[in-house]
């Protein structure tokens, strides 16, 4: 599932591309028909990004809700403005998991490419534009092919397509697709959890520490729960535990003050991270030559996740692999007693 710097990253390359810019939509796979007859001719307007929900607006306060899921994902084809506050790979878009597409070709070779040929190291640059067919979410795989053809062909089940003169956005196999009024916006996002990229930090941070600090519920549970805090997957929630050296299971009225401040801020960093460089990224104080391992590497980029039974970096102790909330939760049974 995308976590919340994939969807902010996603967010940011709507406002580039299509926020100002009149909208045809259509639904090739027939599931949202009267929502895209809804917005077919109308002008996005807006668009925010709060924990792993979109909300992008169009004119005559119509709102379109697109929650990703396990399984859905962005396909963004055509002429791509790169948003410049998003770190670009040697003229490639940053965004998380995107495979293959090189808009520079001078670049590329002093890229340095992952095992799933993902360029992961950063370049400051002016906005860049080019003609590219990429898709933005967390379980892509192969490559993203150029294409001649304008608009493109419709690939598989295209719940959404919207399209400009000049960029196309294919929505497959999201969890959530609706149309939303402005009340119901505001409606949904009360429900989630504070967002360090959205909310005032100093506020969340209050709001999150209050909600842990009263929960007999463990903290590896609250930190997944989108009511608590907005954004937080798998990953994260494994680093950010074994960041803080804080026991999984531990009730979250047990945890110490500081401990959960402490998180969130951490939260908030490594949030941050990702967005800049499309990678969770949960080490710190590499050298250079081990950052750049890390990004070419998503082996080398976490201290506990995915390293079930392989010792732990700081101790030596295996790596405890076990679930908890249905998900997968990697943790180090010595550094975080």
């Amino acid at each position: 599932m995308p976590e919340g710097h994939s969807v902010h990253r996603i967010a940011r390359q709507f406002d580039r591309n299509f926020v100002g810019r009149r909208v045809s939509a259509s639904s090739p796979q027939g599931r949202f028909v009267e929502g895209a007859a809804t917005l077919d001719g109308r002008e996005a307007e807006s668009v925010r990004a709060v924990g792993k929900q979109m909300f992008l607006e169009f004119e005559g306060d119509v709102w379109l809700r697109v929650h990703l899921g396990m399984y859905g994902a962005w396909d963004f084809a055509g002429e791509i403005i790169v948003d410049p506050t998003i770190a670009s790979a040697n003229g490639r878009m940053g965004q998380t998991n995107q495979r293959g597409t090189v808009l520079n070709a001078d670049d590329h070779d002093d890229a340095i490419m992952d095992a799933a040929g993902e360029n992961s190291l950063s370049s400051i640059g002016a906005p860049r534009r080019a003609r590219v067919h990429v898709r933005m979410s967390e379980q892509t795989t192969g490559l993203a092919d150029e294409g001649e053809d304008w608009p493109p062909p419709v690939v598989g089940q295209v719940r959404l397509r919207l399209l400009t003169e000049s960029t196309c956005a294919d929505l497959r196999g999201p969890t959530a697709c609706e149309l939303q009024t402005p009340d119901e916006v505001v409606a949904t996002i009360a429900k989630l959890g504070p967002d360090p990229l959205v909310d005032d930090p100093e506020e969340g941070e209050e709001r999150f520490t209050q909600v842990v600090r009263r929960k007999p519920t463990p903290i590896g549970l609250l930190l997944m729960d989108q009511s608590v805090v907005s954004g937080i997957g798998n990953v994260y929630r494994a680093e950010l535990l074994y960041r803080a050296r804080l026991d999984p299971h531990t009730p979250g009225r047990d945890v110490p003050e500081e401990t959960v401040r402490q998180l969130w801020r951490d939260w908030s960093r490594l949030l941050r991270i990702g967005v800049e460089t499309g990678q969770m990224m949960t080490m710190d104080e590499l050298s250079p030559e081990d950052w750049r391992k890390a990004m070419a590497s998503r082996d080398d980029r976490h201290w506990v996740y995915r390293r079930a039974g392989l010792p732990c970096r700081t101790c030596g102790t295996s790596i405890v692999l076990e679930e908890m909330g249905a998900r997968k939760l990697y943790w180090c049974p010595s550094c975080q007693e």
